[in-house]
Parts: C-alpha cells; sequence; structure tokens
C-alpha cells in the first residue's frame, strides 16, 4: 500500500484540499485500493476542526468529497507510516524537520514541485490570503501531476 500525506500549518486549508483533490484523482484512477491519502498540520491550533469554510465551498464547487475530514497534527509515526509527504511551503518543511527519522526513507517534497510554472515556491496559505481558488488550481495541478510521478515511480501503469 502506498500512502501519501500532505501537509501544511493547521491542517485546515490547503493539506485537506490536497488531501481531498489528490483522493478524487486517484479513484477517477481505480486506484484507491493501492494508494491511501492523509493530511496533518505541523500545529496543533485546529486539531479535531473540520476543513476552513472556503476550503468546503471550493471543494463542493468542484464536487470533491471530504466527508470526515477532521484536522490533525503530524506525528513522528506519520515517517515510518508515509511513503510521500508533500509539504504546502518551505516553512513546512522547517517544521518537518525534527520528526524525521535517519532511519526511514520518506520523500518529503512540496507541493509546488509537482506545479512547472511555480516549480520552487510556495502554495499560499488561503487563511491569510482568502484566494481558495487559487490554491484550488495549484493543488489539482500539483495533485495530478504527484500521482503521475507515483505511477511512474511505483510502476502502476
Amino acid at each position: 500500500m502506498i500512502k501519501v500525506l500532505f501537509v501544511c500549518l493547521g491542517n485546515i486549508c490547503r493539506s485537506p484540499m490536497a488531501e481531498a483533490v489528490f483522493r478524487s484523482h486517484v479513484e477517477k484512477a481505480g486506484l484507491s485500493d493501492r494508494i491511501v491519502v492523509d493530511s496533518a498540520g505541523t500545529g496543533d491550533w485546529h486539531v479535531g476542526h473540520p476543513p476552513h469554510e472556503g476550503t468546503r465551498k471550493i471543494l463542493e464547487q468542484y464536487g470533491i468529497d471530504y466527508t470526515g475530514m477532521f484536522a490533525r497534527q503530524v506525528s513522528k509515526e506519520d515517517f515510518y507510516d508515509f511513503q510521500y509527504i508533500i509539504a504546502m511551503d518551505d516553512m513546512n518543511v522547517t517544521n518537518l524537520a525534527p520528526y524525521f527519522p535517519a532511519d526511514r526513507k520518506v520523500e518529503v517534497k512540496k507541493m509546488l514541485e509537482f506545479v512547472p510554472k511555480h516549480a520552487g515556491g510556495n502554495v499560499p496559505d488561503p487563511y491569510f490570503t482568502g484566494n481558495f481558488e487559487e490554491v484550488y488550481e495549484m493543488v489539482n495541478e500539483g495533485c495530478e501531476n504527484l500521482l503521475n510521478y507515483i505511477q511512474d515511480e511505483q510502476e502502476l501503469g
């Protein structure tokens, strides 16, 4: 089983959006039995809360299910459970560093590494910007390209 974890600061805007969007792409590719998707935050402020209203609205607009999603905080165990950890920005990568075990091979990448026109950049936090549409477009393209990357790397066809 291939496991993918999306990470942002509070796990109510960007990472749950990416989780839901990526799950949708995985389902469309017929790989739900091979790929598990989750999300978490580096902070604990929103643990137990559903996705932000703006995230819920944009997902509903695009017909993407987010049922049963609640914020949680990243744990050290995530680095043993997941093969791919996808962070939304540089700060998330920095905040993940203390969790990273030397004895586990896990890929930690930024979402925009999978969006050529924004390569190396950060997904802006719509909690502060309010621009959920812009984030959705970045996340959707990133998720599509991430799935292609995983399919190629794992030889899923």
